[in-house]
């Protein structure tokens, strides 16, 4: 016997399909990420761009920034007062400082360290510069100076100091300034400073009559001495040729006759070129000179 009444309302354990849809998607790393992550972000995002969408609030934002970090850059610990220049002459000293530019008191936050080393090695006779910032607001600043080796006779009227390498140091006013240091003359000189500094070093007793070297075609050197003499060096190894000459003089006093030049520019064949009165005597003494026709000569002079 059935009941009149109606049978009530059993619920389908199984979820709907797009019930069934939410929960695989729920089940997915990826989603659980983007939904947790991603849309309290570009919540966010959507907000934000709204507020800066007007310009009068980028612009009390941006003022807002930029105040609090001057702030925070102008306090006292971060302030530069005084500058502190080592290694350098007073007069490099002088030229470092205005070359730097910097104007004090400054915050450490305004000053390019990079730059301003960039700035001190332009001068030549900079040859590495250090910059920090010490404790007390000083800016420290460590200079390594070229050294003068030789004077470079560039023009008859312009000399410059170069040091080993080469590198201009500075320019030199008179020639008797600088006594002390070699001169060296001819265009490309400066290039072949170092093989110039080694001549000098091997010349040895030569140094007290060496009155400098001169750069050839900017291929090799002729050493200048005085009584007007002259030694052409090879292009290749004139150290070494230099050596031979002066083992040569040790022996012989090569130097110290009436010579004026002596050409060592083909090794296997050295020569040399007399005086006019020490080849007219050489002559005379060969007999290649007649002796009562140069009386004769001299008596109608």
């Amino acid at each position: 016997m059935q009941p009149l009444g109606r049978s009530p309302f059993r619920r389908d354990p199984a979820p709907t399909y797009w019930a069934y849809k939410m929960q695989r998607l729920w089940l997915t790393p990826l989603f659980r990420v983007a939904f947790r992550v991603g849309l309290p972000a570009f919540a966010i995002a959507m907000v934000a761009g709204l507020v800066l969408m007007d310009q009068g609030r980028r612009d009390a934002i941006s003022g807002g920034f930029a105040h609090i970090r001057d702030q925070f850059q102008a306090r006292p610990e971060f302030r530069v007062g005084l500058m502190s220049i080592e290694g350098a002459s007073p007069d490099l000293a002088d030229a470092v400082r205005a070359r730097l530019g910097v104007k004090l008191p400054a915050s450490s936050f305004d000053l390019d360290m990079t730059a301003l080393r960039a700035k001190a090695q332009e001068l030549d006779a900079v040859a590495s510069a250090e910059l920090s910032l010490r404790s007390g607001g000083v800016l420290q600043v460590v200079i390594k100076e070229r050294e003068p080796m030789m004077i470079w006779r560039v023009a008859p009227d312009r000399l410059e100091m170069l040091d080993a390498t080469g590198h201009r140091v500075a320019a030199l006013a008179a020639r008797g300034d600088r006594p002390d240091l070699p001169l060296i003359a001819g265009q490309g000189a400066d290039a072949s400073a170092i093989e110039a500094l080694a001549l000098i070093d091997a010349a040895g007793p030569l140094l007290p009559r060496m009155r400098g070297l001169v750069r050839v075609g900017e291929r090799r050197w002729d050493m200048v001495l005085d009584r007007d003499q002259r030694i052409l060096l090879p292009q290749d190894s004139p150290v070494e040729a230099l050596v031979a000459l002066l083992e040569m003089n040790t022996a012989d006093d090569l130097l110290t006759r009436d010579v004026t030049t002596i050409d060592l520019r083909v090794a296997a064949r050295p020569a040399i070129r007399l005086s006019p009165n020490a080849l007219t005597e050489a002559r005379r003494a060969r007999g290649l000179i007649d002796d009562d026709k140069k009386k004769k000569t001299g008596s109608d002079l």
